[in-house]
């Protein structure tokens, strides 16, 4: 429960903080773009069994692949555009956030 509960909170609650320390006059909006970066699941779709409790999303995924998540980490990095960085910012979290759970399942 207590997994459940911190991997909910750092994909929903967490990224406010994100939102609001990355521009704190328009924290709403880039939080509801932090959120929208949870799309990147729609790769789990792809597995079988879609929905597997104990297995680690990382580099088992299309878009959770250590190839896409060293992307998301240069885009963060080095893209300039505020929106596009948020987003890679946003999918980097994500991924931490999964990893998160993948020690979780292999140490807890």
């Amino acid at each position: 429960m207590l997994q459940n509960f911190t991997h909910y909170f750092l994909h929903f609650i967490a990224i406010g903080g994100i939102a609001y320390l990355y521009d704190k006059t328009n924290w709403k909006m880039y939080w509801l773009i932090l959120v929208a970066t949870m799309l990147v699941d729609v790769d789990h779709v792809l597995a079988d069994p879609i929905f597997q409790p104990q297995r680690c999303s990382i580099n088992f995924h299309l878009l959770h692949t250590y190839y896409a998540i060293t992307i998301y980490c240069l885009g963060a990095i080095l893209i300039k555009h505020k929106i596009v960085r948020l987003i890679c910012i946003g999918l980097c979290f994500h991924m931490f956030t999964d990893k998160i759970d993948c020690l979780w399942n292999n140490f807890g």
